[in-house]
């Protein structure tokens, strides 16, 4: 059965509470990491905990509600559309002084340039609406704010480090490389997230 995003993120939390405890090392722990978000069915994730302790099978996710589709479906629809939306605010307020200042009925020239864009964009929202468009940009948008997370706690166990003199205060990216990779192993600071697979 193909696993879902939901299981290889409680895979990813198993994996991390095993190299806290010491069950794995940092390589295991990053191969390991690795082939969770690469994994493509249940068994994939299985095999990825079977020697560890309490192991149990990883459950299938329930699917998603019609709630939660919905909500993912408006965001992207506005992710879309926002810059469409605004440049025809902005074009007629333009050609709303133009028509003030001619005072005569002169054309909607904006439509020459949201008409056709308006149509790309049409075609644009159906076959995203059909190949699961919203699902993927929803999961590179939290890819995303992980990222700004794990650079904001990067930062301020660069501040602390410097502080407490464990660093210089202008550290090179190699004494950068091996503080985080210490931290990391420590467990002070998350491993940085990996990009989803195409299609995960």
């Amino acid at each position: 059965m193909r696993a879902a995003d939901a299981d290889r993120h409680r895979v990813a939390d198993r994996l991390r509470a095993a190299l806290e405890e010491g069950r794995l090392d940092l390589t295991e722990y990053d191969e390991r990491l690795q082939g969770a978000y690469a994994a493509k069915t249940y068994g994939d994730l299985d095999r990825l905990l079977a020697d560890l302790p309490n192991a149990a099978p990883v459950v299938p996710s329930p699917p998603p509600i019609a709630a939660e589709r919905s909500d993912l479906t408006r965001a992207w629809l506005a992710h879309v559309w926002a810059p469409w939306l605004k440049t025809a605010v902005w074009l007629t307020v333009f050609w709303l002084v133009a028509f003030a200042f001619a005072g005569d009925a002169i054309f909607y020239w904006p439509a020459w340039v949201l008409g056709p864009w308006g149509v790309v964009l049409l075609a644009r929202t159906v076959g995203g609406l059909a190949s699961g468009e919203p699902r993927r940009y929803a999961v590179e948008a939290e890819h995303r704010r992980a990222l700004r997370e794990h650079r904001q706690e990067r930062r301020a166990l660069y501040r602390q480090a410097i502080a407490a003199g464990e660093l210089p205060a202008n550290p090179s990216k190699e004494q950068r490389k091996a503080f985080i990779a210490e931290a990391t192993a420590r467990g002070d600071l998350p491993p940085k997230p990996r990009r989803p697979p195409p299609g995960g």
